[in-house]
């Protein structure tokens, strides 16, 4: 049987590259190797694509490539893949040239997940998992995920929404505008990142002014939540024009909320897989899921975050993640063991959804009508 040839995409230039990391790791060790060939690419701090036996362990020990080839994604239809090259003394040499079936990004955050490498694999035509430019976009900016999920109907918090020169010219009225509509305490989050990076939970105007000043470090656009109490409940998503939802599950951070440091830091966060949840609510947290993948036309994978209030079963609808956490502990793959299909099976059949998509798309014409 012929392998499929996949690149395995990880690292990249935002505030989540070891989460990429870890992310990565877990996927290449469980791609089966007897129907795929794993081709690893790296992507340095500094936006360098590498390749190489070693690509994974430099990125991770912040060598940025050094002891890797140099690489870079050919934009030729009809013969997709990777130029490579060895470079030496600013002079490249001895390029060699890799074909591949499909790719995987496993990129988390602006220029991985943003539609932005999406986007590059499109003009390549090469198929790859996950959503599209579009849908990854959206999903990564929460702000105009935001609004479309309140234009769809879907259940979301109170929230308000500012640029950084909003917020250089009238200080005073945004934290008049926090205090009188959204009030304490609140979330601060960057519009443009995920797995918490940058954001932090205010309680007084004093820890508003340095959540927004935190969450400048890493985008000039700024939401604003208020909070919702209520068990954070999460669903994975699996398909395209076909969706299936898992069980749910719960996590019980070990801080105040669901931080980087619970997430990724300190162990003593616990996951409740499946959500200790009533049938009718499961149910509810299925449909708006698949409704809100629907909302933002995602396609491949998803994670859906919510919180719910199980005593009269409300429900809100925090963001969707095109690009979930993907090791083997994290909650998108562990709800889907839960709901029987374990982790090798699931990157299967997330890659045979990816050749899928890609064939039927090939079908849709590229031809302008003719003149009558």
């Amino acid at each position: 049987m012929t392998k499929n040839q996949v690149a395995v995409i990880f690292g990249g230039q935002s505030g989540e590259h070891p989460i990429s990391l870890r992310s990565a790791a877990s996927v290449m060790e469980s791609l089966d190797k007897d129907k795929h060939e794993v081709f690893p690419v790296g992507i340095t701090r500094g936006g360098t694509w590498i390749v190489g036996e070693n690509a994974w362990q430099d990125l991770w020990e912040g060598n940025e490539g050094g002891n890797c080839y140099k690489t870079t994604l050919v934009t030729n239809p009809s013969n997709p893949g990777f130029l490579i090259w060895d470079e030496q003394n600013g002079e490249k040499k001895s390029f060699s040239y890799k074909n591949v079936d499909v790719v995987f990004p496993v990129l988390h955050g602006p220029l991985g997940e943003d539609g932005t490498i999406q986007g590059l694999l499109e003009m390549a035509g090469l198929p790859y998992v996950g959503a599209g430019v579009l849908s990854s976009s959206v999903g990564m900016d929460k702000i105009l995920m935001k609004g479309i999920l309140k234009q769809t109907g879907l259940p979301v918090c109170k929230y308000l929404d500012f640029r950084v020169d909003n917020w250089q010219k009238d200080k005073v009225y945004w934290i008049e505008e926090v205090e009188n509509s959204i009030g304490y305490p609140c979330f601060v989050k960057p519009s443009n990142l995920g797995s918490s990076v940058g954001i932090t939970k205010a309680y007084d105007k004093e820890q508003f002014i340095k959540g927004v000043e935190e969450a400048l470090r890493y985008d000039d656009r700024i939401l604003i939540e208020t909070f919702v109490a209520g068990q954070e409940i999460e669903c994975s998503l699996l398909g395209d024009l076909e969706i299936k939802a898992s069980l749910p599950g719960e996590i019980i951070p070990s801080r105040d909320f669901y931080d980087y440091h619970a997430k990724y830091i300190d162990d003593h966060s616990e996951l409740v897989v499946p959500a200790k949840l009533k049938n009718s609510l499961v149910q509810k947290i299925q449909n708006l899921s698949i409704e809100a993948f629907k909302a933002i036309n995602g396609s491949g994978m998803a994670r859906v975050d919510f919180f719910v209030n199980t005593e009269n079963e409300e429900i809100v609808l925090n963001e969707i993640n095109t690009i979930p956490g993907f090791t083997s502990i994290s909650m998108y793959p562990k709800l889907w063991e839960a709901s029987g299909i374990p982790y090798k099976s699931l990157l299967d059949e997330l890659i045979h959804i990816a050749f899928n998509k890609f064939k039927r798309r090939q079908n849709l014409s590229n031809s302008p009508p003719e003149w009558t």
